[in-house]
């Protein structure tokens, strides 16, 4: 329906892709952003190569609106880092189409609500606008919508230390020696880490990508030593599906990774959960167990790459569904719990998934996976799609799937583990049937037996 307006939380890829396909359904976006430009958190991590290519990393709507500015599509084959995203795709977007007269920068949102209306009372409540409070220079504003989509992320969030989800103790008394996320050890943060013994805790692609940075630290600057805190006991399992990964960038990561471990590059820590961090000779003492004199090591640095989790802070007064452990809207959450799930895609899904007890508010891209760390950026990109179409009354187009998501190679479902390559290959199936995916389910349909993948 036309004349409608959406306000979109936060101005990073899916926010800015959400912006064009709202604006391309006749309606009208406005964009909260609480960084002083767009992309903010994007570029906290430019340094950073993404996994996925060009062609899963352009918003199809955005690249409608840029086209009449003469904007040059990237090599649709090639990786590009976080600042080459910014630069070649993201800045574009944002200051060269109509979406620059909608994004607010430095718009900081601080409550939602419906007008009139608190979260206990229920009648009449659908049909009442949406409340947003937000701090920018000028002091508190606020603005009424229609719609309400949360793209805000979880990149200023990181989960901390602790191996039971709870700062470790001492942890945020030593902040000065702790890093979150994976930040630049090669450049803005060379004098930091150089010649330093520099401890990284985490089992993921930020933790992995770290590492590999230090150990070409190390060879540029003597003294430099990493040290990998590990949780779990296996080490192999951070390394990936190799070959089978059908995002090569990823596979290929996890494999440099292990032979610099095979060859000992890394020193490695298993077994090792965080409690408590506290100093020593100037130094920092970061101890696994029971008590701070339990098993430790001594460190200058330490870097927690143990992901990222939603801020649900300023939604007290929303009616959300979220599921318990993982925080994800409920739908959603059994396709991409870590407990069961390690693979990198989950089946494409959009508004049906994330939609709330409260109508016509939604949580997309990163913060929708909630604590779960298997998001790509394409799959945001289709859950915004799918809840413009939503939110227009288009119901057809807001169920319809538009996206076949690449496998990861190795992944384990319910602890089990499999590979892709041999079974999964031809991208998750898009039904709820007895099928692997959808090369599995095509053959089923016309009469073989076993995977059609093979």
């Amino acid at each position: 329906m036309d004349g409608k307006t959406v306000a979109i939380i936060g101005a990073g890829p899916v926010g800015l892709a959400a912006a064009a396909h709202v604006l391309e359904r006749g309606m009208s976006p406005i964009v909260l952003e609480a960084g002083p430009e767009a992309a903010h958190a994007v570029r906290q991590w430019q340094h950073v190569q993404l996994f996925s290519p060009w062609e899963y990393n352009v918003d199809k709507a955005a690249a409608r609106l840029l086209a009449p500015t003469g904007w040059n599509s990237p090599d649709p084959s090639s990786y590009p880092t976080g600042g080459e995203l910014i630069e070649r795709y993201l800045d574009p977007l944002a200051t060269r189409t109509p979406l620059r007269e909608m994004i607010r920068t430095s718009s900081r949102v601080t409550s939602i609500s419906r007008a009139g209306f608190d979260k206990a009372k229920t009648k009449g409540r659908e049909q009442a606008p949406f409340e947003i409070r937000y701090q920018n220079g000028k002091g508190p504003e606020m603005l009424r919508a229609d719609a309400v989509i949360d793209i805000s992320g979880t990149w200023f969030s990181p989960n901390p230390a602790g191996s039971n989800g709870l700062p470790a103790i001492g942890e945020r008394e030593r902040t000065d020696r702790i890093a979150y996320g994976m930040p630049d050890v090669r450049g803005a943060g060379r004098a930091r880490f150089a010649g330093k013994i520099v401890a990284v805790l985490g089992a993921g692609h930020s933790a992995v990508g770290t590492l590999i940075d230090l150990v070409q630290l190390a060879d540029e600057a003597p003294g430099t030593q990493p040290v990998w805190l590990l949780r779990g006991a296996d080490p192999a399992k951070a390394f990936g599906g190799g070959r089978n990964d059908k995002l090569a960038a990823r596979g290929e990561l996890g494999s440099a990774f292990a032979a610099l471990v095979a060859a000992g590059k890394v020193e490695v820590e298993t077994k090792f959960g965080v409690t408590h961090v506290s100093e020593s000779e100037g130094r920092l003492k970061i101890a696994a167990g029971a008590c701070c004199g339990a098993r430790n090591v001594i460190v200058d640095e330490l870097i927690v790459s143990t992901g990222f989790r939603p801020d649900f802070s300023f939604q007290s007064e929303l009616r959300l569904r979220l599921d318990p452990a993982i925080e994800a809207p409920v739908a959603l959450a059994p396709l991409i719990d870590p407990n069961e799930h390690s693979c990198g895609t989950v089946r494409p899904h959009g508004a049906r998934e994330l939609s709330h007890d409260e109508p016509g508010f939604y949580i997309a891209g990163m913060k929708s996976y909630g604590r779960a760390p298997t998001f790509l950026m394409v799959t945001g990109y289709e859950q915004v799609r799918s809840i413009a179409a939503d939110i227009a009354g288009d119901k057809a187009a807001a169920a319809r799937v538009e996206l076949v998501l690449p496998e990861t190679g190795v992944c384990t479902r319910g602890g089990v583990e499999s590979t892709a390559a041999s079974g999964c290959c031809g991208g998750p199936t898009t039904e709820d049937v007895s099928a692997c995916c959808a090369a599995d389910e095509t053959a089923k349909k016309a009469g073989a037996s076993g995977c059609g993948c093979s």
